[in-house]
Parts: structure tokens; C-alpha cells; sequence
């Protein structure tokens, strides 16, 4: 057996069992990538995949079992290769993060800068997604780590580290009656249209939740994934809007006013993600230190091999 194949099988997986599609993914023949599946199953004596006709299906049940040793095969491949260029080119590489919108555009700024001045050689690179692709994009090899506050905690080939908590603000025009209020209620809010996060994002579920256990039904009447269109639909005056308290900044939002609600809603923890068990440059390390000082490399390192106790924040 080789290292071929394990790629072929993993791809074939990847490809939700299409193998010209994992042929072209991997830049050979369909015809190669099918002969090269069925001989490691001669090797093992047992079928890797279902198959109906000469059609790949699913995988069964022992192929299940020898895709997840595959799998942790091709990390520890992946990771002797990345110690070579790592002790190789100490200052430089790539790094890509995956995050949403939130933390693109609030929380990253300043630890990005920060790290492109003690690694300027380092190509950054930030993808966008919802909480669930960004964890996918780490488990899947697309980026080196994954920063959100829902979803990414629930995968258990990720390890998620707390990086820091937040709450709800609610953000209204400089003469909206609720800047009155010394305490806003769920009552007071449920007054008036309500502009928020996606199902998906920026613990848009407390909402729901704080709404539910009250019988209240919030009229909601716009949600978005990015904090400053749910902004701008305040200032237009479509409803108030419910948002993170790091997504808002006086200098900047002039023209609206923040009232804090995390009273209603609790806490949220914004959360950093790494593959279990991959090996990480040291300056991928660095990136996750300035995210927040509590997460040391040793703590880092620990994690990745399982040996320490989950804290919270």
C-alpha cells in the first residue's frame, strides 16, 4: 500500500464518492484513481467502499474504520512535512484564517497588524464564513485556524480554545425612548422591529432563547450576517438592532447609540479552533497569543495532544 492510495480514498470521500471528481481534484485519471482504490482493498482482504454496479455508493462499515486510520496516516504526513519547511524558513509561510464577518472586521485588526509587523514575510490570508464552514475549512486543511463564537466547539477533531467573552448590545438612533430606560426589558425590546444576526451567527440562538422562555414573540424584522448592515438598517430606521458589543465603536457609529442588553442574553465566548493533532508553525502560535494572551503555546500544545483539562472563561 502507499500513500496513492490514501489519497485517492480520502478525496474519493471528500468528493461524496464521485471519482472523477476526485480524479480531477487530485490531477490524475478516474480509471487510475478506481484501480488504485480496489487493489489496497485486495491488499486489506476487505471492501473499502459499497459499490452498485461499478458506481461507488458510501463507504462500509470496516471502510469507515480504515478512512479515519487514512485520515490520521495523511495529518501525520501532512505534519512531518510542515516541520521540515518550518525549521527550514522560521519567519516565513502562509497562514490562513477562517472567521466570520464579526471577527474579520472587529476582533482581528489589531492582532493582524501586530503579527504582520513581527512577521512580515508571512502571506495572511482570512476566509469568510458562517461558523459552521469555518470549522469545515480547518478540518478540512483549508486554513490553520478557525475563530467564531457558535459551532466550532461541537466538532470533535477540532480542538476549540476560549479566546474571549462578549455580550448583546442593542444599537437605536441618538432619540429612541430606549435610552431612557436604566434597564431595558425583553418587554421593552419586544416594542419594537428588531434587526439582527442570522440563525447562525453571533449568538443569535440566546436571543431566541431569552424571547422563548418569555412567550414573547420578537418581531424580527431583518437578519444579516454582517454587523454594519445591521447598522445601517438602524440608522434608516427599519427597528433596533441587537448585535455584538465588540461590532460597535462610538468613534465610528456616530450617528447610533448603544444600550446594553447583556443582561437578557448572558455571556458569549468567541472561540479559536485547531486541527487535533496537527503540527502548527510556530508563528501560527503567535496568532493565537495575540488573539488572547491566556492561550500560552504550552497551553496551545497541550490541547493539540489532548493532555489537558477544557477550561472556560
Amino acid at each position: 500500500m502507499n500513500l496513492h492510495q490514501f489519497r485517492f480514498v480520502r478525496e474519493a470521500v471528500r468528493q461524496k464518492f464521485n471519482l472523477t471528481e476526485a480524479a480531477k481534484a487530485l490531477f490524475t485519471s478516474q480509471p487510475g484513481v478506481s484501480k488504485a482504490i480496489i487493489e489496497l482493498e485486495e491488499e486489506l482482504g476487505v471492501d473499502i467502499f459499497a459499490r452498485h454496479g461499478k458506481r461507488v455508493r458510501n463507504l462500509t462499515e470496516p471502510g469507515r474504520i480504515i478512512f479515519e486510520s487514512i485520515e490520521r496516516i495523511l495529518l501525520e504526513v501532512d505534519s512531518l512535512k510542515r516541520i521540515g519547511k518550518d525549521y527550514a524558513a522560521q519567519d516565513q509561510g502562509n497562514l490562513t484564517i477562517a472567521t466570520t464577518h464579526t471577527q474579520a472586521r472587529y476582533s482581528l485588526p489589531l492582532a493582524v497588524a501586530e503579527f504582520k509587523k513581527r512577521y512580515p514575510k508571512v502571506r495572511l490570508s482570512i476566509l469568510q464564513g458562517n461558523p459552521t464552514q469555518v470549522a469545515e475549512m480547518v478540518r478540512h486543511e483549508q486554513a490553520d485556524l478557525a475563530i467564531a463564537t457558535e459551532a466550532i466547539a461541537e466538532y470533535k477533531d477540532l480542538v476549540s480554545l476560549p479566546c474571549y467573552q462578549w455580550q448583546h448590545i442593542a444599537v437605536v438612533p441618538p432619540d429612541h425612548p430606549l435610552l431612557q430606560s436604566s434597564s431595558v426589558s425583553l418587554d421593552d425590546l419586544a416594542q419594537y422591529p428588531l434587526i439582527t444576526y442570522d440563525a447562525a451567527f453571533a449568538g443569535r440562538a440566546k436571543i431566541d432563547q431569552a424571547f422563548a422562555l418569555r412567550h414573547i414573540q420578537p418581531d424580527v424584522v431583518l437578519e444579516a450576517i454582517d454587523a454594519d448592515v445591521i447598522k445601517t438598517y438602524v440608522e434608516l430606521g427599519l427597528g433596533v438592532g441587537l448585535l455584538a458589543s465588540v461590532a460597535f465603536d462610538p468613534e465610528r457609529d456616530r450617528n447610533l447609540r448603544a444600550v446594553p442588553v447583556g443582561h437578557l442574553f448572558g455571556n458569549n465566548v468567541t472561540r479559536v479552533a485547531l486541527k487535533q493533532g496537527a503540527y502548527l508553525r510556530s508563528y501560527v502560535y503567535t496568532m493565537v497569543e495575540l488573539l488572547s494572551p491566556i492561550l500560552t503555546r504550552k497551553l496551545i500544545e497541550q490541547a493539540l495532544r489532548g493532555e489537558h483539562e477544557m477550561y472556560e472563561l
